[in-house]
């Protein structure tokens, strides 16, 4: 059930109790994002439909409780077969956990925690709602010390099922109220004699009456004075174990009237004028105190026909005999005899009638983890009822029972069901349609069908056609059916159109340009030479177009490029400028020349340390449009710049 969503709002997350009647879970509330309690009911109770009925009244009801020591409920509903109910939860231990930890709590503590719970009932009570099964199971302590009562109304919907469908009636036998034992009426009295039985516990670590069968514990509720608390704890003040001789009487007339008496003694008990008070004096006298059976019109008549005949006899031998009044006294004798006997008989009949109606509890066998035939077989042999429920399973094989319920260590009337979940094996699913999703949908839907998804599961392929991100292609194909735990898939992402980045050419040669291109996945086109002032090599790369370096060029397009013809443009001349440097004896020089001219702008022509005087022919190229400017730098000062004209040049070369 740990993940399952009830009502599509409430996250099972994990278990944290459970009883004969139902299963409690820790659960998300995901529409107003809060931690709920989810009761479940058994699978043996959901097919009882005045069961069911009883439930869902009962918790509507309670659900009109607001008190601060109260569970409250939020909700109540079914989801498939399941009936379930949403409470507060409550982070902390049960009274039941407190006790068995600690053993005795302190006077102080116990009347602390008494004083809420009897608070609680006064609230139910004046809403007329009866708890019926007050138990320190039933009381809940929070991280505040907040004291809270859970399990409102829910007794009696089980008190009112059958008795021998379960032994969850029996269950809370050790705080039952005599009324509740003999299976009378019950009232607000009977919460208050439970809720003695629990300070009760509080105070001396145990119950007043445990026996080896829950019967036997039910007589003694009848019939076995209570053990006074101060001869097991004489720490406990005598206020204290007034209130607890009180709220105990077996008479529900000599208990408090209410539980707000009750509550006001108990916020009174410990105060020091009190705490050594005379103690509580329960009246004794058999007529108050014996238990009875219901008197039915049967008895009545058999009576009437007992004294009838006696009276017959009486006038038979009075025909023979002198007519003697008996004496009142002897009257009285006989009337207390056939009073006595009477008892005697009733309660005597009373032990074989529930011998006869009650049905033997057997352990609950461990069967999660076996097969079903075999699982069947070991509930059958325990005078048990399985009931198979097959389920889709990731972990178990199919066949198998992954679960059970009830579980050991509980046990159950025989005849009673016990609900098998057996596994269908892992469950098949329909890939979903991921063609055309972006990435992040995609994997979305990959995983709430159940799908592992790695790094490996997308793979991105170039495509012209699909936008970059989305979906062009998966396996398994959409509508295949696949168990998605044990289904590798693959999703091809598109990368959309390839880019590469432009490379510089330049300086490169044609064969070398076109081994680049190719490497990027372009295509050479047509090859444009021109005269150029660089080089007067052919087919050296001068530029590319339409892309130039750097730019991003979608993979196949094709690269024009403007080539060297091997020739300088129309006009341009070739000559040396000379350049002196003197350098005084014992100096050292750094001397750098560059040259602007028709190729292109500062040019480096040399750069070196001399120690002598050195003398240069600096290289330039000129034309009618473009002159040359050298510039000499001596020890990074400027020594000397100068400018080369265009008819310098051509006379030296006789033009």
């Amino acid at each position: 059930m740990e993940g399952q969503l009830l009502g599509g709002r409430y996250q099972l997350e994990r278990q944290v109790g459970g009883g004969g009647m139902a299963i409690v879970y820790k659960a998300r509330d995901v529409v107003l994002h809060r931690q709920v309690a989810v009761k479940l009911l058994r699978p043996q109770f959901g097919y009882d439909e005045d069961f069911v009925h009883r439930f869902r009244r009962e918790a509507q009801s309670v659900a009109s409780l607001s008190h601060p020591n109260v569970v409250s409920v939020y909700d109540v509903g079914q989801d498939g077969e399941t009936h379930y109910m949403v409470m507060e939860y409550i982070e902390g231990p049960t009274l039941k956990d407190v006790i068995n930890s600690r053993g005795a709590l302190p006077v102080e503590e116990a009347v602390r925690i008494a004083v809420q719970v009897c608070d609680a009932l006064e609230h139910a009570h004046q809403n007329k709602i009866i708890h019926r099964d007050i138990k320190p199971h039933n009381i809940l302590i929070g991280r505040n010390n907040r004291v809270k009562v859970t399990d409102f109304g829910i007794a009696r919907a089980v008190t009112q099922a059958t008795i021998t469908h379960t032994g969850s009636v029996l269950g809370s036998v050790h705080y039952f109220s005599p009324e509740q034992a003999r299976g009378g009426i019950t009232g607000e009295k009977s919460d208050i004699y439970s809720l003695g039985i629990v300070l009760y516990e509080m105070v001396t670590g145990r119950v007043p009456f445990s026996g080896e069968s829950p019967i036997s514990v039910a007589l003694m509720h009848l019939q076995e004075r209570l053990p006074e608390p101060r001869q097991i704890n004489p720490d406990i003040p005598q206020s204290v174990e007034n209130i607890i001789l009180q709220a105990l009487a077996k008479n529900p007339a000599f208990r408090y009237k209410n539980a707000a008496e009750m509550l006001e003694d108990l916020e009174t008990c410990l105060f020091p004028e009190r705490l050594n008070e005379p103690k509580l004096t329960i009246p004794t006298d058999d007529e108050e105190t014996r238990v009875l059976p219901a008197i039915t019109p049967e008895m009545l008549e058999q009576s009437k026909q007992e004294r009838q005949e006696r009276m017959s006899g009486a006038s038979r031998s009075g025909e023979k005999e002198p007519q003697k009044k008996p004496k009142w006294w002897v009257k009285l004798s006989i009337w207390i005899g056939v009073l006595c006997l009477f008892v005697v008989l009733a309660f005597a009949g009373f032990n074989v009638l529930l011998n006869l109606i009650v049905v033997p509890e057997v352990p609950v066998p461990l069967v999660e983890g076996t097969m079903v035939e075999l699982a069947k077989a070991k509930i059958q042999e325990q005078k048990l009822e399985p009931v198979v429920k097959e389920e889709y399973n990731d972990k178990a094989e199919k066949g198998v029972v992954f679960r059970q319920d009830p579980s050991p260590p509980m046990k159950l009337k025989e005849k009673s069901t016990v609900m098998l979940y057996v596994s269908l094996g892992k469950e098949p699913g329909k890939m979903p349609p991921l063609t055309g999703l972006n990435r992040a949908s995609a994997e979305q839907a990959l995983k709430a069908a159940g799908f592992t998804v790695t790094d490996s599961t997308f793979v991105e392929v170039e495509n012209d056609n699909v936008r970059a991100g989305d979906v062009i292609d998966q396996s398994p194909l959409e509508g295949t059916e696949v168990i998605p735990s044990d289904t590798t898939v693959t999703v091809k992402i598109s990368k959309g159109k390839q880019y590469v980045r432009m490379k510089d050419l330049r300086t490169l040669t044609v064969d070398q340009a076109r081994v680049e291109l190719q490497k990027l996945g372009l295509n050479m086109g047509k090859r444009n030479p021109k005269d150029t002032f660089t080089t007067k090599q052919p087919d050296i790369v001068l530029a590319t177009y339409p892309y130039e370096a750097g730019m991003n060029v979608p993979v196949g397009e094709t690269v024009d490029l403007d080539v060297s013809s091997g020739k300088y443009p129309d006009g341009a001349i070739e000559g040396k400028a000379p350049v002196f440097v003197d350098v005084i004896p014992g100096e050292t020089a750094k001397v750098t020349i560059t040259v602007s001219d028709a190729r292109a702008n500062d040019q480096a022509v040399t750069t070196e340390t001399i120690t002598e005087s050195k003398s240069y022919d600096v290289p330039v190229i000129v034309s009618p449009t473009k002159q040359a400017t050298i510039k000499v730098m001596k020890n990074d000062q400027e020594y000397q710049t100068f400018t080369v004209q265009y008819q310098a040049v051509a006379q030296t070369q006789g033009q």
